[in-house]
């Protein structure tokens, strides 16, 4: 295997037969010591959140290609902690959408003025560039298109996908008694199509239960078995 990238929270290597293999690690983003899934440092590591944020990807992501939308997951390795996915182009150089259903976080912290810590927002999507030197800046429609990152049919395209894909994901959790606040999506281009890449697992969402956040691995735990 060759080594692509060393990401925060896993390692990008290419294979043999041109598809990559994603290696995820124990570490989560934060600061200051504390998980938080918008966060552009990596903060802790808690010991099997590599091997539970697979398990968890692998189960949503069968779910979602069952309901009919692309991703770029192919297969997975449970006990290596490792998954085999289609080479996907990134936007630009990386963005991140992020769907939200209840306002905490940084959304909380940017209207604050406006909003109060859990109000509803019924799916709203924002848009942020992957840039850790520039504290992953959000952007809009116009600027995506003004700098070739994103046309406006691909906008509006990445945004009614995430829209679905969140609210499927939002709905299978609320089987088990939790309650999806907001979740960060990845998306790529796999030759015209637009397709769900990276991960979905306790590290790249906030989850409720009766008022409490659930803590990424105790996810794992409540959705799995």
């Amino acid at each position: 295997m060759k080594l692509i990238y060393k990401g925060k929270t896993k390692d990008v290597y290419e294979l043999d037969n041109k598809q990559y293999l994603l290696k995820f690690k124990d570490d989560v983003t934060g600061t200051d010591g504390v998980f938080d899934p918008g966060a552009n440092t990596v903060a802790l590591s808690i010991d099997g959140m590599g091997l539970g944020g697979l398990r968890l990807t692998e189960f949503f992501f069968k779910k979602i290609n069952d309901a009919g939308f692309a991703t770029h997951f192919v297969s997975a390795d449970i006990d290596r902690a490792e998954m085999t996915v289609l080479p996907a182009q990134i936007f630009g150089q990386g963005i991140e959408v992020v769907c939200r259903f209840h306002a905490v976080g940084s959304f909380l912290r940017r209207y604050g003025q406006y909003v109060q810590e859990g109000q509803k927002l019924h799916g709203l999507v924002e848009i942020t560039l992957k840039d850790d030197d520039r504290g992953d800046p959000l952007i809009i429609k116009d600027a995506l298109a003004a700098l070739g990152i994103l046309t406006a049919d691909e906008y509006d395209k990445l945004r009614e996908l995430t829209k679905n894909i969140s609210g499927l994901i939002r709905d299978e959790l609320a089987l088990k008694g939790l309650e999806l606040f907001d979740i960060k999506l990845e998306f790529g281009r796999v030759g015209s199509d637009i397709v769900l890449i990276d991960e979905i697992s306790g590290g790249n969402m906030r989850v409720y239960q009766g008022g409490h956040i659930v803590a990424p691995l105790d996810l794992v735990r409540l959705v799995l078995d």
